[in-house]
Order: structure tokens, then sequence, then C-alpha cells
């Protein structure tokens, strides 16, 4: 069954992970009130009263877009087609497009008629947020390794969606959500999803590392049941296929250490064994975990102690 991803949004401006998708948005005369009067309450909002036949809109349009990511979460932005809703400009006294209105504090405090420069857009939004701006795109990636780091899974991937929709090339951000999908199992998805990334993309360290996961995770759903496999060491000590056989059972079942510590103890009893199955394992486990990580560390030492004794 296929993870329908939400973006798991835990609220408005403050720099919360879950608002990232909603710096650019389609809007219209029923949402109003919430997308632009009650959020600029919380953070600026530039309110783009645009039509599809207007030029100098195509022109304006996506610069804002532009400028408003660049701020990092400072501002939103939401786009009014006018000819959708025409009582809406009316009210607001729009009587040419582009028109572009800066809310903040639930009311206008600034505007401007027509397509200005990239540098006028600037000081427009700098003068609306006074300079400052909000959390980048790392931050919400690294946010959403965070929760799901955590366990959550659905919430951790929608955050790592609207990432990729603002910077389609965001290989911590792809990784991010094939971790995702890998964590509800679907391991198929994730393959297909990865194929499909471009060269540059699958050339990064996060990205390879997920390729490696995602090996691992094959061959350990094709071992037998880990109790099945103690009994046979537990009756032949130096049976090397059981010991690591039951190293992928306990990685697939999350349990890493275990994980580890057999494939060390078959390393020690025949580093050769499979053309040195067991170290080469081990290596795939560190990079899949981040040579920072603590059980990394800790058995790299332990390898190259046995590797240079």
């Amino acid at each position: 069954m296929d993870l329908m991803f939400n973006s798991g949004a835990k609220g408005q401006g403050g720099g919360t992970p879950g608002s990232a998708g909603d710096l650019i948005k389609e809007g219209r005369a029923a949402t109003f009130v919430a997308d632009v009067i009650e959020a600029s309450r919380k953070t600026p909002v530039i309110v783009d009263f645009w039509a599809t036949w207007c030029g100098p809109c195509k022109q304006l349009g996506p610069m804002l877009e532009k400028a408003v990511l660049a701020a990092k979460g400072a501002v939103r932005m939401v786009k009014i087609d006018v000819d959708k809703n025409q009582e809406l400009a009316g009210q607001l006294r729009v009587q040419s497009v582009p028109t572009v209105y800066a809310f903040k504090d639930g009311r206008p405090v600034d505007a401007f008629a027509g397509a200005i420069p990239e540098s006028e857009i600037k000081a427009f939004i700098a003068k609306l947020t006074g300079g400052e701006a909000g959390p980048s795109l790392d931050d919400y990636v690294a946010e959403a390794k965070q929760i799901l780091a955590e366990g959550d899974a659905q919430t951790a991937a929608g955050i790592f969606q609207q990432v990729l929709q603002h910077d389609p090339d965001n290989a911590p951000a792809m990784a991010g959500l094939l971790r995702c999908l890998m964590a509800v199992g679907e391991l198929d998805q994730a393959e297909a999803m990865l194929t499909q990334v471009t060269p540059d993309m699958a050339r990064n360290a996060e990205i390879q590392a997920v390729k490696t996961a995602l090996e691992l995770a094959r061959h350990a759903g094709s071992v037998g049941e880990s109790a099945g496999l103690r009994r046979r060491l537990a009756n032949d000590p130096d049976d090397h296929e059981a010991r690591f056989d039951l190293a992928l059972a306990y990685y697939a079942a999350n349990e890493t250490e275990a994980a580890v510590d057999e494939l060390l103890e078959l390393y020690r009893r025949n580093r050769t064994w499979n053309e040195e199955a067991a170290r080469k394992q081990l290596v795939k486990i560190f990079e899949v975990l981040g040579f920072a990580h603590p059980l990394a560390k800790s058995g790299r030492s332990r390898l190259s102690t046995m590797m240079f004794a």
C-alpha cells in the first residue's frame, strides 16, 4: 500500500518545518481571511494580483517567488487571479495588474503596481520583514531528519516533499524522502524513485547511503528467522553462514548493534570467509549509519583493531 504523504504542518510561521509548503500558494476570496489576514498576524504576507492575459505579470510573478524563497520563511506569498476573484480585487481597489499588496498584523501596510526590477522587489520585502530571514531549507531538512529519527515517517516525508518542491535538486531532502519510504516498507517505490534521480544527485553521499541501505534491506529480507539461526549457531559456533544471516536478520529487525556484533565476531573467527563478506557488510552498515554515528565509530574501531592485530 502506498504511503499518502502529508506536510504534517505544526503551525504557521515561527520557522516550523511543516510550514515550508505554505511559502507560496494560490489564493481565492473564500480563503483570503485565513491565507492573508490571519496569516499575516504571524508572518508578513505579500499578495500578488495577476491575470493570465497580463504580460508584465508573467515577468513579475517569478521574480516575486524567487525573492520570497530567498527570504527563507520571513515572508509568505499568496497569488490571486483577478479574473476568478473580481469582487475581492474590487474590494482592495485593484485597478490594474500586476498589483502587489503587503499585509502585516492583519492589515495592508504597503503596495505597488506594475512590474518593478528585482532590486526593488528585494527592497520591498526587506522593508516588510526588517531584513530578517527565517529558517533555510537546510533547517527544514534537518528538522525532518529528526522527526524521521523519532519514528514519524509521515510528517517527515511531507516536509521533505515540500523542500523538493522548492528545490528539486536538494539531495539530502530526496535521501530523506527515500528513507521515509523505506521506513514504512515501500522498498519498491523507493527503488523506483532512486532510478529517476539525476546523475549529479546520484553521486551525493546521502543518496549513495540510501542506495546501500536499500541493498542491505533487500538482502536482509531474504534470510531466515533469527531463532532458527541462533539454534544453528548453538550447535555449531563456526557455522559462518548462519552467523552472517543472523546479522542480516538483526539488521532487518532494526537491531543494528546486534548485527554489528555478529559480523565482528564472524570476522574475528574467519576474516576471509566468503571473500571477506563480514567486513564488506560492516562497511555498508557504517555507511548507512553515517561515519559520525556512535555505533559506526565504535564498530570501525573494533574492526580496525582486528584487522591490524
